[in-house]
């Protein structure tokens, strides 16, 4: 007998009755299952316990069972259990305690620990008797099956309707349920051109940040349907984040597909849930063309195609990625032709500008090794500069033409975006105003609250019109008749354009990525690029290595021959001089000075011009004294006086003489009142010889004098 199982033990101890419905739409509309399950407490009574010892455990109400997150009336049971103070533990069945078999089984062996009964519609079970457990276990799994079946059951009809493309979903921003229970463009315009913009500024821009950046460089805002709470459904209007855009890349909806599989719901071990991502190839159901969208499927695909492309530089391969602003123009096209593997940019600074060097490191990174091989950029992308330009001439009229429709194009859905939302803080506001004239004007509290958001309203609206007003006026500047011009000159200028300091990197390299698809890169003895092109043709590039610093800096065999041919005549200062006047330079492109012709002298081992002039006899002030007996005084009277010219002087007025052949020098007559010997002619010779008298060299009693005759 079941009443045989209550003992005065169990007595002594209190009487617990646990109540819960899985929903609150249960709690109100199955009010006759609330009401058995208060009925327990009259078979406790009847079974000795008291009334007021009979506790009712009802904060579950609306709360699930198939976990013990978040119910606190369970955690509360179970506690009472563990310290012993209930005898027996009542449920209208087990389900209503538990629908998790851990938890059930985890209430069990408490119970039967601390000897405490449980009871349900059918009877009283001691957890103690092998019988009763055995039987209470079968009722907790049968129970957790049941939760399952039912789900099961509902989850068919879902897939069921899915697989047809009928399942209705919450759509996302710019499409709604008509009537007939279709999906259709949001009427609202101004939400249609927000979401076309979004997906027109990501096929100019080619990335996804760009187009959040396009967004609000413009001062464009994007709408958010509130789906849940008081204002379920109204629009907000804010500016776009990045999450934002990716939603919107990647939603087929848009497109006018039915998509279903696109997330799984996971269970953590705290017991909530997570929403988890499945890729694109495990999605369940996709069928395109069920409704209106607002891109057809091929602009879809493109779109992914794009995105992975631009994730891949966030991966651990980084193979490729969206255009940066690095001046590398085939940064993430770049192929190792030692080893195929994606080749990365780094760059360095040299003369003051940023030059890229790629490098392929997959040898460094995974297996600790030597680096494959490092490539100038500066060399390459001038390669592939010149074939970009002549593979873009022959198209160079269409795509001028397709730029300036493109720009028309562009900023008529702005200033139609902007204008709409003008439109729409004007409609705002006079909402507010016919509101505001509605209420009665003694109830103080409601008009001045209404009077408040008129005003905001107002406020909105007319900075709305300034900023309209003011971007209109820079979009007429920017599309003015001058611009157009410069538009349709670009068939001739591409070139120069292409080589414009001012146009971004970012664009030339999407114009590159356009046309290439990767430039495989091998350096030998020079250095060969394979471009492979968009369409499947290839294209071969053979480009010459740059120079080593050392021969960079090497002066030229012409400039070296120059100053040594200059030397023979000119000094070091004056070498420079005419190297400047002639138009010769370093290989810095300075001009040249004193210290760089002595340094050439130095490096390539040439005479300087005082050595020049020793070899070709040249004499010393002190070797001319020495050689004539004379002093120095009269050497330096002698070149006063025209007789030998000096040919090289230092800053200490130090040099070299030039004494004409045939020379001689005749002793002349001392003293203070000798007389100079008069010139006379030499009748020896064919030709006139003229004998210069030397002048007297001392003053007083230095001696004699000499005189110089010159033939």
């Amino acid at each position: 007998m079941p009443e045989l199982k209550v003992t005065a033990d169990h007595l002594k101890r209190d009487a617990y009755l646990y109540v819960r419905q899985s929903t609150l739409r249960q709690v109100a509309e199955h009010g006759e299952s609330t009401e058995r399950q208060y009925g327990l407490r009259d078979r406790a009574v009847v079974a000795g316990w008291p009334v007021e010892r009979v506790h009712v455990i009802d904060r579950d109400l609306g709360k699930s069972g198939s976990s013990t997150t978040a119910r606190d009336g369970f955690q509360q049971l179970v506690s009472e259990v563990a310290l012993g103070k209930a005898g027996i533990v009542m449920g209208l069945e087990v389900s209503r305690l538990a629908r998790n078999s851990a938890d059930w089984h985890r209430l069990i062996e408490l119970c039967a620990l601390t000897a405490t009964l449980i009871l349900d519609e059918d009877g009283i079970y001691d957890p103690a008797s092998f019988n009763d457990r055995l039987l209470l276990g079968l009722k907790g799994t049968m129970s957790e099956a049941e939760l399952h079946i039912l789900k099961a059951r509902m989850r068919g009809g879902q897939l069921n309707k899915a697989r047809r493309g009928e399942l209705e979903m919450c759509p996302p921003v710019g499409l709604v349920y008509r009537n007939d229970r279709t999906i259709g463009l949001d009427p609202d315009l101004q939400v249609q051109n927000a979401i076309r913009l979004v997906f027109d500024a990501f096929e100019q821009t080619g990335s996804a940040m760009q187009t959040v950046r396009f967004f609000r460089e413009q001062g464009l805002l994007f709408p958010r349907r509130l789906r849940t709470g008081p204002n379920k459904g109204d629009l907000l209007w804010a500016a776009p984040h990045h999450a934002r855009v990716l939603q919107v890349l990647h939603n087929p909806r848009y497109a006018g597909a039915f998509a279903y599989g696109r997330t799984r719901i996971r269970h953590r071990p705290d017991g909530g849930t997570s929403v988890v991502k499945v890729a694109r190839a495990d999605w369940q159901f996709v069928m395109p063309g069920m409704h209106q969208g607002y891109i057809d499927w091929e602009r879809f695909e493109a779109n992914q195609r794009r995105l992975a492309d631009n994730a891949r530089a966030f991966g651990g391969e980084r193979r490729s990625g969206p255009a940066r602003e690095g001046p590398a123009l085939l940064q993430g096209r770049v192929v190792c032709g030692l080893c195929g593997e994606r080749m990365g940019v780094r760059y360095s600074q040299e003369h003051g500008s940023t030059v890229p060097t790629y490098l392929c490191q997959a040898n460094a990174v995974r297996r600790a090794g030597w680096t494959c091989q490092t490539v100038p950029g500066k060399i390459v992308d001038a390669g592939i500069a010149d074939l970009m330009i002549e593979l873009m001439t022959p198209m160079t009229l269409a795509v001028t033409l397709e730029v300036q429709r493109e720009l028309e194009t562009r900023a008529a859905e702005t200033d139609a975006a902007r204008r709409q939302h003008v439109e729409r803080m004007r409609y705002e506001a006079e909402l507010a105003r016919r509101r505001y004239m509605k209420v009665d004007p003694d109830n103080r509290l409601v008009a001045d609250s209404l009077e408040a958001e008129w005003n905001d309203k107002l406020r909105r609206h007319a900075h709305a019109a300034e900023d309209y007003k003011r971007r209109s006026k820079q979009q007429a500047a920017a599309l003015s008749a001058e611009a157009q011009r410069r538009i349709l000159d670009l068939a001739e200028q591409l070139p120069r354009i292409w080589q414009d300091p001012r146009v971004e990197s970012r664009e030339r390299k999407r114009i590159v990525r356009l046309l290439i698809d990767d430039v495989t890169l091998i350096k030998s003895q020079t250095i060969t690029a394979h471009v492979r092109l968009s369409g499947g043709a290839t294209r071969t590039l053979v480009l010459d290595r740059p120079l080593p610093i050392a021969q960079i800096r090497k002066f030229k065999p012409e400039l070296v021959a120059e100053v040594d041919r200059l030397l023979d005549h000119h000094c070091d200062r004056e070498v420079a001089e005419i190297l400047n006047k002639h138009g010769w330079r370093t290989w810095e492109a300075k001009a040249f000075n004193l210290k760089k012709v002595a340094f050439i002298r130095c490096a390539y081992k040439l005479a300087s011009r005082y050595e020049r002039l020793r070899r070709r006899g040249m004499l010393t002030t002190r070797e001319i004294a020495t050689k004539f007996c004379v002093s120095e005084t009269a050497v330096h009277t002698w070149g006063r006086q025209g007789l030998i010219s000096k040919c090289y002087t230092d800053s200490l007025n130090r040099g070299l003489w030039e004494i004409p052949p045939g020379m001689t020098i005749r002793k002349g007559c001392g003293g203070r009142g000798a007389r100079p010997a008069q010139l006379t002619a030499s009748p020896r010779h064919h030709r006139n010889e003229v004998q210069y008298e030397a002048l007297a060299l001392s003053l007083g009693r230095r001696g004699r004098a000499g005189k110089i005759a010159v033939p």
